[in-house]
């Protein structure tokens, strides 16, 4: 028989500092001394009868509690003493070999004294300097106060509230229950009372209020997206169904917003948590994502009192649990055909349910399982008969939805910047407490010189993203300009593809700064990574987005670029004057002047050319413009001598890729080809032999 003694500690950083435990005296009570440090061992006979009646728990096969609350997380220190010297007072010579066992660093059971201190999140909007300095800059001074003051508040309020209810979502995945107890089919998606207090949070919170009611004028987007930015972490990925709720609300404030759309629109901007809605977005069918124009098959059929019953399979449908959701269809007409391509394709509004509460016309055939985004509720559905209503004009569905998507592209770079400023402020903490090779490692100048490069990415990055937030509130007040509205198409499709490469590649830095923690589920870190893995696949991936940046300007006959050039000169002329910026301005210049030489030669290239080039074009016209808003930033009269350094140190990479790529001959006929080769080399996939008669 065996007794085990768990000895909790409430003072694990006394325990790393290598601290020894205070020996209990005769007369001394046991549970205060249990939680007392001195520097030198006392070794002293004590009352073991006392001793166990406080502090013994029998061990039959597993550990048990004991006693101190399990939120706090106590490292527990265990020994393990025979019964047969515990039953009595037992001799001096017992008592002796008990204490010997006791003070055997790592005996048996025991773990040591040595447990490293986790990263503490503190208020992610006092410790972003970067933010506060933006928004002094920008706004109005009295409109800065009160966001200030507002936005202090809101961090604290992640921290208090809000960081735990998403780490419960994390831990408590959405699932679906198919039946009832009798058979009855119910399709009901089941998720965790957190999730739901995300919801109403969002509401008190005015998450997607504070972008229609316009408190702030034309900054009440960029102060918007400054809430969602320090949300955005914590969220326990609420911000998915907040991204395609936004998304909805744009639609219908840009369609004619009566009749169910009225009410609809009262939801989505509610502040009460009672009557506020989510939105989905049910796009992704069988045949394609991106592709809708080939791969929309859901069929509308319309009936006599003017709504449609949809049919169809939705393949990917994110935040399912929603109330409603906007989806793309064909009607048919009287003769049941429909129009193929997007000609044929229209927008609809449905509820999930009825008004009975039973889900409207719905089956849901399985919750998908994901690499990360875990959190968020995506199933495939069988919509049969689902009742709703055309709000687009016929054929017009993705025009009607170009809206949505500049907003959902802005929300996918919201959580691209956030969570690289969050996985920097966790390394920075982490830094100041680790100590290895014989100081903290924040105290190693290879380690901070790799999280100054994550520094600088991620500052660029916000820029991008504010800029964008900028000139979106301008164009909703009707107060943006034509260069504005042009940088706003061109630079929002940039702005997705381009933080969301930035962000997988920061968080895998970033999880290198804490070693193999970094590596461990249950710190949360790694969960990070796997969830800033989906920012460059949805709403369009890298290579899609890329192409839709060389629509943009064909279908401004090159009107976009014109504007982008105008814009980086004026911020790079702003900046020239400044003597610490004199080189990397001298360096902006440069890359620009390349890019307007290769847009000329691009001009004079086939489709062919243009398409090998789209990546690296879009990837030059992000560095070009983040180039020139950290050198604006940097000029600014308050600027600190970081803002200076960061500007610096961004403009010393190849800012213009696509210039330095063409000029190795990477776009000709001949390289696809050779591509093809490279790739399938081998392959029984590549039937036939290819040829250069084979490129176009």
């Amino acid at each position: 028989m065996r007794t085990t003694l768990f000895l909790c500690s409430a003072k694990p950083q006394a325990a790393q500092s290598g601290l020894q435990r205070k020996r209990l005296t005769p007369d001394s009570d046991v549970a205060e001394n249990t939680f007392n440090y001195v520097s030198k061992p006392r070794v002293v006979r004590f009352r073991f009868l006392y001793f166990l009646q406080r502090m013994y728990i029998p061990y039959s096969g597993r550990p048990k509690h004991c006693g101190w609350p399990q939120q706090y997380q106590s490292p527990c220190y265990m020994a393990t003493l025979s019964a047969s010297a515990t039953l009595a007072k037992g001799s001096e010579k017992e008592d002796k070999a008990i204490l010997e066992e006791l003070e055997v660093p790592f005996s048996k059971t025991a773990v040591g004294t040595f447990f490293q201190d986790h990263p503490k999140l503190g208020n992610q909007y006092l410790e972003d300097v970067f933010l506060q300095g933006y928004l002094k800059r920008h706004l109005p001074p009295k409109m800065f106060e009160e966001v200030n003051q507002q936005l202090e508040r809101f961090g604290a309020r992640v921290v208090d509230e809000i960081d735990y209810l998403g780490r419960e979502c994390e831990l408590s995945l959405p699932q679906l229950q198919q039946y009832d107890a009798w058979g009855q089919r119910v399709d009901r998606i089941i998720t965790c009372p957190a999730w739901k207090r995300m919801k109403e949070i969002s509401a008190e919170e005015g998450l997607i209020a504070e972008a229609y009611e316009r408190k702030y004028s034309s900054w009440s987007r960029v102060y918007q997206v400054s809430k969602m930015y320090l949300y955005a972490p914590s969220s326990g990925l609420f911000t998915c169904p907040l991204a395609m709720t936004d998304g909805a609300a744009k639609v219908i404030e840009s369609l004619d917003i009566s009749g169910p759309l009225a009410e609809a629109y009262s939801h989505l901007t509610s502040r009460d948590p009672k009557q506020f809605w989510t939105s989905g977005q049910w796009m992704t069918e069988r045949k394609g994502g991106s592709d809708v124009a080939a791969g929309t098959e859901t069929i509308a059929r319309e009936q006599p009192d003017g709504t449609y019953r949809l049919y169809g399979f939705k393949w990917f449908t994110s935040a399912t649990d929603s109330d409603m959701t906007l989806t793309l269809g064909r009607a048919m007409d009287t003769k049941g055909n429909t129009k193929q391509g997007t000609k044929g394709l229209s927008l609809f509004y449905l509820k999930i349910q009825s008004e009975e509460g039973k889900l409207n016309g719905i089956e849901v055939q399985r919750l998908k399982e994901k690499l990360g985004t875990r959190q968020v509720p995506t199933a495939e559905l069988l919509l049969d008969g689902a009742k709703a209503f055309r709000i687009s004009d016929e054929g017009h569905g993705v025009s009607a939805i170009a809206n949505m998507l500049t907003i959902t592209r802005i929300h996918n770079t919201i959580f691209a910047v956030a969570i690289m400023r969050r996985m920097i402020n966790l390394a920075r903490e982490y830094a100041n407490q680790r100590f290895a090779f014989g100081k903290f490692i924040k105290d190693h100048p290879l380690h901070i010189q790799t999280m100054a490069r994550m520094e600088v990415q991620t500052r660029g990055a916000f820029l991008l993203l504010m800029e964008v937030a900028k000139l979106l509130g301008l164009e909703e007040t009707n107060m943006a300009t034509k260069q504005d509205q042009h940088i706003l198409r061109l630079m929002t499709p940039v702005a997705k593809l381009y933080t969301g490469k930035q962000a997988i590649s920061t968080l895998s830095e970033g999880l290198e700064c804490f070693g193999g923690q970094g590596y461990m589920e249950d710190t949360g870190l790694p969960a990070m990574l796997r969830d800033a893995q989906v920012l460059t696949i949805w709403e369009g991936t890298t290579n899609i987005l890329s192409l839709d940046v060389l629509r943009a300007v064909a279908k401004s006959e090159g009107q976009v670029l014109v504007s982008f050039f105008a814009a980086v000169q004026s911020n790079l002329d702003s900046s020239v004057n400044i003597p610490e910026l004199a080189y990397s301005v001298t360096l902006a210049q440069a890359a620009l002047n390349r890019l307007g030489e290769f847009t000329q030669r691009a001009g004079l290239k086939g489709s062919g050319f243009l398409e090998l080039a789209a990546r690296d074009f879009a990837y030059s016209l992000a560095r070009i413009y983040i180039g020139g808003l950290l050198l604006k930033h940097a000029a600014w009269t308050k600027a600190s001598p970081a803002d200076i350094y960061s500007a610096q140190r961004w403009c010393e990479q190849d800012l213009c890729p696509v210039d330095t790529v063409d000029r190795t001959g990477s776009y000709k006929a001949e390289t696809a080809f050779m591509n093809t080769t490279l790739v399938y080399e081998g392959s029984p996939l590549l039937k036939g032999k290819l040829n250069m008669s084979d490129v176009s």
